[in-house]
C-alpha cells in the first residue's frame, strides 16, 4: 500500500525479533503530521500531497495563511511534498461538494487510498498506511561533522608512520597529473565539509506501528528530533 508521512527521529533502542535475534530499532514519532494541500495535474501540472509536521511558536505570514486555508490552527514548522504519480491508480483525488451549512462555499478535497479517505486539514496517522513487516525508505539530513580531512572523510590510509615521516601521516598525497591535461579533475576526493547531506536509507522493515509513530529495524540518518520523510 502507498505510504507517505513525516516524522521526527526519536529514541534508538534494541529488541528481539520473532527468531529471538537481537536487532537495532529506531522509533520515528509522527503524532503531529497534517495533510495541508493536494496538488492536481489540471491546475499545478503534477499530482502530489503536501504534509506539515512539527509545532513551532512563530511562523511566516504566507505559511500561516496557507494553514488557515486548510483549516489547521496549529503552527507547523515543516512543509514537504510527496509526488504521487508513481503510485498510479492506488491513490486517487477526491472532493466533496460544499454543504449548505459551509460558510466558505467550497467542498473538502483530499485523497483516497483503497477504502481510506484523508481530507485536507486532517491528521495523518501511520496506521492508515503501514503494518508490521512492510518495507519503507527513510530520508533525512545526516549529522554535520564540519571540515574534515581525507582520512576521516574518505577513509584514506594515510602515509608511513616510520622512515623519517614528519608531517604527512594524514596528508592526502599527490592530487595532480604529470601529463596532459595536467590538472585536478572535479570530484577528486579531498578534505572538505563532511555530513549535513540528504541521505536515504531504503528497505527498512517496520517492526511496530502505533498511532503516534512507527518502529523500524535499523538506524536512520540525522540527529534526535530531526525531520524524516517516510515512504513505502
Amino acid at each position: 500500500m502507498p505510504a507517505f508521512i513525516l516524522g521526527a527521529k526519536s529514541t534508538q533502542s534494541q529488541r528481539f525479533d520473532d527468531k529471538g535475534e537481537r536487532i537495532p530499532t529506531t522509533f520515528i514519532k509522527t503524532d503531529s503530521c497534517w495533510l495541508t494541500d493536494v496538488k492536481m495535474p489540471s491546475k499545478h501540472g503534477y499530482f502530489s500531497v503536501k504534509l506539515g509536521f512539527g509545532q513551532i511558536k512563530n511562523i511566516k505570514r504566507p505559511v500561516q495563511k496557507e494553514l488557515e486555508k486548510a483549516g489547521i490552527k496549529t503552527p507547523l514548522r515543516f512543509l514537504r511534498e510527496f509526488r504521487l504519480e508513481d503510485y498510479g491508480d492506488k491513490v486517487k483525488f477526491i472532493e466533496e461538494p460544499a454543504s449548505a451549512e459551509a460558510s466558505a462555499g467550497k467542498g473538502k478535497k483530499g485523497i483516497a487510498i483503497g477504502e481510506t479517505k484523508i481530507y485536507v486539514g486532517e491528521v495523518v496517522k501511520p496506521t492508515v498506511f503501514l503494518k508490521k513487516g512492510d518495507k519503507v525508505s527513510v530520508s533525512g539530513i545526516s549529522k554535520g561533522k564540519g571540515f574534515q580531512g581525507v582520512v576521516k572523510r574518505h577513509h584514506f590510509k594515510g602515509g608511513l608512520r616510520t622512515h623519517g615521516q614528519s608531517h604527512g601521516e594524514r596528508a592526502p598525497g599527490s592530487i595532480g597529473m604529470t601529463t596532459t591535461p595536467g590538472r585536478v579533475f572535479k570530484g577528486k576526493r579531498m578534505a572538505g565539509r563532511m555530513g549535513n547531506d540528504r541521505v536515504t536509507v531504503k528497505g527498512l522493515e517496520v517492526v511496530e506501528v502505533k498511532d503516534d509513530g512507527i518502529v523500524v529495524r535499523g538506524l536512520v540518518p540525522g540527529h534526535k528530533g530531526g525531520l524524516l520523510e517516510v515512504r513505502s
